[in-house]
């Protein structure tokens, strides 16, 4: 049979058509995909820095204030000191208050975290020095060349950020007038030193320096960048002499940091340099921060979103599998939901076969305050007759100290009995103790038998549990170990504590579990007692699960000792 070639060719450019229409669709697709991928970058990228030139601001704002705040520290002292009549006296001609004052300067040094404090007379010369007893005194120096010891002289006041000429160490000299201006006797100078500030800078910042009205750098967390000059459009000369006094350099080379830094290995982007003037010194700080690790963040989260709307695209195909299998989780929930009815049925039967038990001595506890009572009442009736008043109202308090105690049973009794548990809150779990201890209380009495507690303190601690369940697990570990111990065996209740979890431990030096039944502890219907049912020990630890903690036990030979872990917190 011959092929129609009219037919071939027809089928031939169908298929031609169908590949070059689904080759469109893939190439509009990927167009798409990337031009959406390229708007999300560079939307991300703005975004990033425009957040991190805010940030930027603000951090500036921060170091600028605290540099300020140490500025105003030290600004005053020298005004203070000037003052000083010891300084005035020395000044003035009384050579002996020299050493007497280098040593109050150097306690007011100390005390104030200053580098050092110095006193000149009229012509520069250095009377008396906080480092008066190092190698790098400033006694007998002449500072008469400083210029903030001339504008001190001629003004009153002076600052002047420069390179100390015997300890080579850069600092601020913040210097006040000795004497009235008509007739100055000296200069009184702080220096202060940045040292710590810049290695904090270098710690917790990229990179920050501090410039001067003239643009040279005074502070900088990279010690390198000191006495350079800050870019600007400024091309004055500098005087090279006065330069090589005060930054000992004669020229100030041009600060020049690193101009980019990549973001995503995608695009170079500027440095962000945020400044902060600093007043009235006449200062401006300069944070600078690499973009790059927030921007590449940012592209990553864009490029992470647009993956994500692929996802929720194959998540809607992924939905029809999931309304199928709706009904079979239905199902599902229903069969748990009658699960956990019937454990709170079974729980339910737990406390109150447990009530049964210990029935008759809470109508013991009951009984006892109730006959007392009778008798309180006839005679307080007979005394008030009697007239004694004193005595009848002795009685009636009595009658209420009864009264409450019958309702502290009755109530411990209704809780415990309650149908369904309470909210899960924080309790103490001294309260819990107090509880259980008050249920079994006339069979201990009774018995003859004593059980250790926990210090108080501990007993204080708050725990995340259901106050009843709770109970209930610690009174069946309770009557466990009294039925497996004689009056001569200690039972005790210790508690441990950890970051998270309490463990309330209850310990008896009874018969002891056998090894055989070690096993098989926590299974259902497994017990040694003629009339036990073998549940007990399975409900308790299934509440204890419940509750997001656990109950296991270990013997050694010697003690047997069950361990309730309850959660500290929600």
């Amino acid at each position: 049979m011959c092929e129609n070639p009219h037919n071939r060719m027809m089928f031939e450019n169908g298929n031609r058509r169908a590949i070059l229409r689904w080759v469109a669709l893939v190439a509009i697709a990927v167009a798409i995909a990337l031009g959406a991928l390229w708007v999300t970058d560079r939307t991300m990228r703005s975004s990033a820095i425009a957040d991190e030139q805010l940030a930027a601001r603000d951090d500036a704002a921060i170091l600028a204030a605290s540099l300020t705040s140490e500025l105003d520290k030290f600004s005053l002292l020298p005004l203070a000191l000037a003052k000083d009549p010891q300084v005035m006296a020395l000044t003035s001609g009384s050579a002996g208050e020299a050493q007497s004052l280098s040593r109050r300067l150097e306690t007011l040094a100390s005390q104030s975290g200053a580098a050092a404090f110095y006193v000149m007379d009229r012509n520069g010369d250095t009377l008396a020095a906080s480092n008066w007893n190092l190698p790098t005194s400033f006694v007998g120096s002449n500072y008469a060349f400083r210029r903030y010891f001339r504008e001190a002289m001629q003004s009153g006041a002076s600052t002047q950020f420069a390179l100390g000429t015997v300890s080579r160490e850069p600092g601020l000299y913040i210097a006040s007038r000795i004497g009235p201006a008509a007739a100055p006797t000296g200069v009184v100078a702080v220096k202060v030193e940045f040292d710590k500030a810049e290695a904090a800078w270098q710690r917790t910042t990229e990179g920050v320096y501090v410039t001067d009205a003239e643009g040279v750098v005074l502070l900088a967390s990279d010690e390198d960048w000191r006495f350079h000059l800050a870019p600007s459009d400024s091309t004055s000369q500098r005087d090279v002499e006065r330069d090589r006094r005060q930054f000992g350099v004669a020229e100030l080379p041009l600060l020049r940091l690193q101009p980019s830094a990549q973001a995503g290995g995608v695009v170079q982007v500027p440095l962000v340099e945020a400044q902060q003037s600093i007043a009235p010194i006449g200062w401006d700080l300069h944070l600078i921060v690499d973009p790059g690790p927030r921007m590449a963040a940012a592209v990553a989260t864009g490029r992470l979103t647009a993956v994500l709307l692929l996802g929720l695209i194959a998540a809607l195909a992924v939905a029809l599998l999931l309304v199928r299998r709706r009904r079979q989780l239905r199902e599902e929930a229903i069969v748990a939901q009658r699960t956990r009815t019937l454990r709170e049925q079974l729980s339910q039967a737990n406390r109150l076969a447990t009530l049964g038990q210990i029935s008759a001595g809470v109508n013991h506890e009951i009984g006892q305050p109730v006959a007392a009572l009778r008798v309180f009442a006839e005679s307080g009736e007979k005394l008030i007759a009697a007239g004694k008043s004193q005595q009848a109202a002795a009685n009636f308090r009595e009658i209420m100290g009864l009264a409450d105690r019958i309702g502290r049973i009755t109530g411990e009794l209704r809780n415990f009995s309650r149908r369904q548990p309470g909210e899960r809150r924080m309790v103490e779990i001294g309260e819990i103790i107090d509880g259980a201890l008050l249920l079994l209380r006339d069979r201990i009495v009774s018995q003859g038998r004593t059980i250790e507690l926990p210090d108080k303190g501990v007993r204080d601690t708050a725990i995340a549990a259901e106050h009843i369940r709770l109970e209930q697990v610690l009174v069946n570990l309770l009557q466990n170990a009294l039925d497996a111990t004689s009056p001569e065996d200690r039972i005790a209740i210790t508690i441990e504590l950890t970051d998270t979890q309490l463990l309330l431990h209850v310990i008896d030096e009874g018969i002891g579990i056998p090894a055989e039944r070690a096993d098989t502890m926590f299974q259902p219907f497994a017990t040694s007692k003629e009339d036990g049912l073998g549940l007990g020990l399975v409900i308790s630890r299934d509440i204890m699960r419940d509750l997001g903690g656990d109950l296991t036990f270990d013997t050694d030979g010697r003690q047997t000792r069950f361990t309730m872990t309850v959660p500290r917190k929600p």
